[in-house]
């Protein structure tokens, strides 16, 4: 049973290979950002990724999807802290193989392997309790979903009137990502082009 690890967090990284690695299974690649997390993928075909959502290049629901679209045997554990239903629920979409909550890592993430390991789907006994239900506004419902996740953070973040720079810190991507993200949100959103649209569009749906 071969393991890719990919989280952007460098303890969390060592802390999980380390406790993985004690349940007897091979941590074959590491890694702290999706894109090389899909390439290992790609090339290696570990039997299982356990990957962080947040991650800097392409975050973990991003790399979930192209795994799936590309039809890859490796399967995918999800290892998070964010519990909105609405990315839990883009994971399921993508035929994700595990789905656990950071904060109940350590006493289910053996279990999790275990069930992934035969075949079948393991989904968090907390998550029912945990997970928080979006609440856009009514005319936000379906453009949101157009974004990918990293691009709804960026967009919390433009909310909480952060600039590029900060924002780029925050995720850990250059300021000319970022810049890409807000033209390609822009474009999604159909805003106009015009200054300062895309913070007033934010500050108004990201209370």
């Amino acid at each position: 049973m071969r393991i890719l690890l990919a989280d952007d967090h460098p303890l969390t990284l060592m802390g999980t290979k380390a406790f993985v690695e004690a349940l007897g299974y091979m941590v074959e690649d590491v890694c702290s950002n999706g894109i090389t997390a899909f390439n290992l993928i790609s090339t290696h075909k570990p039997n299982i990724a356990i990957l962080d959502i947040n991650m800097p290049g392409m975050d973990g629901l991003e790399v979930l999807e192209k795994v799936n679209r590309h039809k890859l045997p490796t399967r995918v554990i999800l290892l998070t802290m964010h519990k909105e239903m609405t990315i839990f629920n883009k994971a399921n979409q993508w035929g994700v193989a595990g789905y656990i909550l950071k904060e109940h890592a350590q006493e289910e993430l053996q279990k999790c392997l275990e069930v992934v390991k035969r075949g079948e789907q393991y989904v968090s006994k907390n998550l029912e309790s945990d997970l928080v239900i979006d609440a856009p506004t009514s005319d936000q419902n379906y453009t949101i979903e157009k974004l990918t996740f990293t691009e709804k953070k960026i967009l919390e973040l433009i909310a909480q009137q952060k600039t590029s720079r900060q924002i780029a810190d925050m995720l850990f991507i250059s300021e000319k990502t970022v810049e890409g993200h807000r033209s390609s949100i822009i474009q999604k959103l159909e805003l106009p082009k015009e200054k300062n649209t895309l913070l007033i569009w934010a500050t108004k749906h990201f209370k």
